[in-house]
């Protein structure tokens, strides 16, 4: 099933009118700014959250140009943060693609992610919405500690699956929760309906770092990164996690500590890789994206009405449950 045309089909105008809008954003007439910008205009990616903007807009009014600068102003906002994400990372790529700062340096990719930062609060501003810039400021704060909570995760010796939520909370679920939320908000809906709109974004949040977790176990060229990445940054998420504390292997404990330390290496990582695959690691993270899942279809089943619309955001939480890259 083509789930990213069916997504697309009640909101095809309207995201034809962000795309234009966001790369008029991304466009600047100076040499150097100029070239890292439009590398980052190439990378385009599938749209996911500004679509998700959009249909909820949609679910509770219209597409306005309220939610236009708003989405414009998320999408700058998230761009910004993998822009300096990927000197924190010391990340040579992004998605398969060179990463701004390995085709210049981290002191310009630093300046570009203030530039493209910048350019948010203006989209942002025009939203005249107060509730809408509270939002998205706040999403900033949010999003910048929970980098901070993850790095300081690293030193931590507990593996607790409570962590884990706690930064993807913070991080990929944030962001998907601000686009509902938002979306809601630029279409007037009552602050009940906001609220809803939240907690739906925020599951559909999760579902999708725990897909993108996933990933991280197995080869593919599409996802750009290879296996075991995660681990090779330090980080142990909800298969790896999930095995280590369901098994009495101490020596896979011993490789999860050095997972945290930074001195692992390929072949270790290979191991504790096909260990979380034996211990059902990857059976259960798709367990609980199943159930979270759920949740996001009970709150459409629920609170959307129109038929074209539910379809859409019906395909929107498939695809992100079940997506290959």
């Amino acid at each position: 099933m083509d789930y990213l045309s069916l997504i697309r089909r009640p909101i095809d105008d309207d995201l034809a009118d962000f795309i234009a809008l966001f790369n008029k954003s991304l466009t600047h007439y100076d040499g150097m700014l100029s070239q890292a910008l439009s590398h980052i205009r190439q990378r385009g990616g599938k749209r996911m959250r500004p679509m998700l903007m959009l249909l909820m807009a949609k679910n509770y009014g219209a597409v306005t140009m309220t939610t236009q600068y708003a989405a414009v102003g998320l999408e700058l906002l998230h761009t910004a943060s993998l822009v300096h994400d990927d000197v924190v990372d010391e990340s040579g790529e992004r998605r398969g693609q060179p990463s701004v700062n390995a085709i210049y340096n981290n002191k310009v990719s630093v300046l570009v992610g203030d530039f493209i930062l910048s350019t948010a609060l203006l989209h942002v501003a025009k939203t005249n919405n107060q509730r809408i810039i509270e939002y998205l400021a706040e999403l900033g704060r949010t999003l910048a500690a929970g980098e901070i909570l993850q790095l300081s995760n690293i030193n931590n010796q507990e593996i607790s699956e409570a962590v884990y939520y706690d930064v993807i909370k913070q991080k990929t679920a944030a962001l998907f929760e601000a686009c509902a939320a938002i979306g809601a908000l630029s279409a007037n809906a009552s602050d009940s309906e906001v609220e809803e709109a939240k907690v739906f974004g925020q599951n559909l949040g999760i579902v999708f770092q725990i897909r993108d977790d996933i990933f991280d176990y197995f080869d593919s060229k599409e996802i750009g990164k290879p296996t075991g990445n995660d681990m090779a940054e330090g980080k142990l998420t909800l298969p790896v996690i999930y095995a280590l504390n369901n098994s009495p292997y101490e020596s896979m404990q011993t490789l999860a500590r050095k997972v945290k330390a930074g001195t692992i290496n390929s072949d270790e990582i290979a191991v504790l890789v096909e260990f979380t695959k034996q211990q059902g690691g990857i059976a259960y993270a798709e367990q609980k994206m199943q159930e979270i899942s759920l949740l996001c279809n009970r709150y459409i089943d629920r609170h959307v009405k129109e038929k074209a619309i539910r379809d859409s955001l019906t395909a929107y939480v498939d695809y992100v449950a079940q997506r290959n890259y």
